[in-house]
């Protein structure tokens, strides 16, 4: 697994950019998987630039998100697709029929069924991560056993406190969500988180361990043949670890 340390978060999100950049130059008509919450914004804002200013070109690119809540609306303002599409897409030259976010209202069997369907089909070339406080990839919440497939998923009471400062109140923030399964995450080509703020436990946890814990999804990341972990240098050095 390897680790960048980045200055601050800008310096992350550029760095993130970086990889994202790489791959798409070298590969335009591949597919990216993407991720929401605060962690990537930057990046995002940053990829926006670079297609705007120097000719970073998505017009034949495919992305896959990896979750939505369940019961918001696509045009609701904390949807996983609206995030999307106002931090990213709208402001690149991708064509919004090849991005994917799974639905999230209607029959959730049929969803899941069709965003399992897509996964199956489809190779991911590098899948964008963040990290929750308490360690889960995606809404693959900490516990016993881990799914690999994409599953509806009753999300923690600390994921529910983490994304409440996004809504009105708590009591807003939705109690399910559908999500990639840690197998879909897994056999992406390539894997790159960025954690920053406020993940000191779960950064200690994938860095400064060996262990592969369930109860902290990613130290997954480290099973992976190709994957990249960006880190602020300021966490870096609260949780001790040197390169």
């Amino acid at each position: 697994m390897k680790v960048i340390i980045a200055e601050n978060y800008q310096d992350a999100s550029k760095k993130m950019a970086d990889v994202i950049e790489k791959v798409v130059r070298e590969k335009p008509d591949c597919t990216l998987g993407l991720a929401t919450g605060s962690s990537p914004v930057g990046m995002y804002q940053e990829l926006a630039r670079r297609c705007k200013e120097e000719g970073l070109d998505f017009s034949k690119i495919h992305t896959v998100n990896l979750d939505e809540y369940v019961g918001l609306e696509p045009t609701h303002n904390q949807s996983y697709r609206y995030f999307m599409d106002s931090n990213l897409f709208d402001h690149i030259n991708i064509d919004k029929a090849n991005t994917y976010v799974a639905k999230g209202i209607g029959d959730v069997d049929a969803n899941l069924k069709e965003f399992n369907e897509l996964l199956d089909k489809t190779e991911i070339e590098i899948q964008v991560l963040g990290v929750g406080p308490d360690g889960h990839l995606a809404f693959n919440e900490p516990g016993p056993v881990l799914i690999d497939g994409a599953h509806k998923e009753i999300l923690d009471e600390s994921t529910i406190d983490a994304n409440a400062r996004f809504f009105a109140n708590r009591d807003e923030v939705p109690r399910y969500a559908v999500t990639m399964g840690m197998g879909n995450i897994m056999r992406a080509k390539a894997l790159i988180m960025i954690i920053n703020g406020n993940k000191k436990d779960a950064a200690t946890k994938l860095l400064m361990s060996d262990r592969i814990d369930p109860m902290c999804p990613a130290t997954f990341m480290r099973m992976h043949r190709d994957a990249t972990v960006v880190i602020e240098k300021k966490l870096a050095e609260e949780i001790g670890y040197i390169q």
